[in-house]
């Protein structure tokens, strides 16, 4: 692995270095670095199953990443989360593929579904205290995490995953890594605006 970090061109490595950071930090730091404009997406088709798991730095979504206070920041947050709360539209799934969603949950700290849970998670980590900045200063790095869970009844009508509709409502996403896994196989792409349609 030292090798291989070595042989990487010197532009990459503060990257590397920051997922191998961000690994220790987060939870969910195994889905690779925070970094703004860029979201990562795990894509799985099974069968009828379809899942889809969004990661994404809450800069992306919203334009920020500390706790809503303004009625301006919450009203941002609020319509995020009911984009995120229509992913047939948002993924732009076909309606011949019969998909109905069977399980949803977005988590984030801006939607402050679990402040308490939040703040534990915190002080595993944090040795500075627990004052209100010490807790706002450990959100500056917010994510908002959208999985989803689909049946769909004609999956053979899944033959793309097209993105367009993610990159169109939020546009400070710039690019999302791609993990799909689907019958033909396991591949990574990176998606943009200008390339937003990937094959199952």
């Amino acid at each position: 692995m030292r090798r291989l970090l070595l042989a990487l061109p010197f532009a990459l490595l503060p990257l590397a270095i920051a997922h191998a950071h961000d690994d220790h930090d987060h939870e969910h730091g195994s889905l690779g670095a925070h970094e703004h404009g860029v979201g990562r997406l795990n894509a799985v088709l099974d069968g009828q199953a379809l899942a889809l798991e969004l990661d994404s730095p809450a800069m992306n979504l919203v334009g920020f990443e500390h706790l809503a206070t303004s009625a301006a920041d919450k009203a941002k947050v609020a319509a995020a989360r009911k984009q995120l709360e229509n992913p047939l539209a948002l993924f732009n799934l076909p309606k011949s593929a019969g998909c109905v969603i069977s399980t949803q949950e977005l988590n984030s700290p801006l939607f402050g579904d679990k402040p308490e849970a939040d703040h534990d998670d915190d002080d595993d980590h944090a040795t500075d205290g627990k004052g209100t900045a010490a807790h706002e200063h450990h959100h500056d790095h917010s994510e908002i995490h959208a999985h989803y869970q689909f049946t769909c009844a004609t999956p053979t009508a899944l033959s793309n995953l097209d993105l367009s509709q993610v990159f169109k409502t939020f546009p400070a996403t710039q690019k999302i890594q791609v993990q799909l896994i689907s019958p033909s196989g396991q591949q990574g792409v990176e998606a943009t605006a200008q390339a937003a349609t990937l094959k199952f």
